[in-house]
């Protein structure tokens, strides 16, 4: 953990691009976060997950954004780990769906400010069974 924030691996849940200084829903999802590993018996998860929180921060300033502890909610509550980012892609399809409406309601595309850099045609498709 500590060799990726030397070399600036991006760590997944922290930092966000609206709450510089701490996403408000991270915090009642750390509180959630303690609760359900307290009832479960998971408490080594929440544990560990705000020793990362206070490393990143204490490394790299960032804060942990709303991922960062559903990810420990999620698992105390039985969710499959294949299941999480789909439950993230659902979580914001509401917005998505929103940024989509204002752009008809406006008349005017809303386009982002990075560019895709991968393949012309992206990855192809690989079963996952075949996966390395």
């Amino acid at each position: 953990m500590r060799g990726d924030l030397v070399n600036k691996v991006k760590v997944p849940g922290f930092g966000h691009r609206v709450y510089h200084v701490l996403d408000p829903r991270a915090i009642h999802l750390k509180a959630l976060s303690e609760q359900l590993g307290k009832s479960t018996g998971q408490q080594d998860l929440y544990e560990k997950s705000s020793r990362v929180e206070q490393a990143v921060h204490d490394s790299k300033g960032l804060n942990a954004n709303v991922d960062f502890y559903s990810a420990s909610c999620y698992y105390s509550l039985g969710i499959p780990i294949d299941l999480f980012t789909p439950i993230f892609a659902v979580s914001r399809m509401s917005g998505w769906t929103a940024h989509i409406l204002e752009q008809y309601r406006n008349n005017r595309l809303i386009r982002p400010r990075a560019d895709y850099t991968g393949l012309p045609d992206g990855q192809p498709w690989v079963p996952i069974e075949k996966r390395a």
